[in-house]
């Protein structure tokens, strides 16, 4: 039987203070998770890098952070509504995620299995 389905706002009760990133698991199914992550100020910690053996699709609902990619020309700044995606093994930074007001990710991983050619492709 299948549980019953409860929206849930991904906006509403932001804690007013975070000592650290939030990461929210959302739904997770074999090769795939997505999170919600909320952001006030922080970033990649001066000398570390992320890297992920999965691609990073990030969509910004609220806020803006500004990443560095390597091997990428220039920073990357996002603002609400903007999407971008980090292949795997791509090391990467966030420099600044907004102080004024929470930057909230939502944040989809992706196996390099995880989809085959009988699946959609992403665009």
């Amino acid at each position: 039987m299948l549980e019953r389905a409860v929206p849930q706002s991904l906006l509403k009760n932001l804690p007013e203070t975070l000592i650290e990133e939030a990461f929210t698991p959302l739904l997770e199914r074999p090769g795939l998770r997505l999170e919600r992550i909320l952001s006030l100020g922080h970033q990649t910690p001066h000398g570390e890098w992320l890297v992920s053996n999965e691609d990073e699709w990030v969509l910004l609902l609220k806020g803006s952070a500004r990443l560095y990619l390597e091997g990428w020309e220039e920073e990357v700044s996002l603002l609400t509504g903007d999407a971008l995606l980090i292949p795997r093994g791509i090391r990467h930074r966030v420099i600044e995620t907004a102080k004024d007001q929470h930057t909230v990710w939502l944040a989809l991983h992706l196996a390099p299995d995880a989809l085959s050619p009988h699946h959609a492709t992403l665009a």
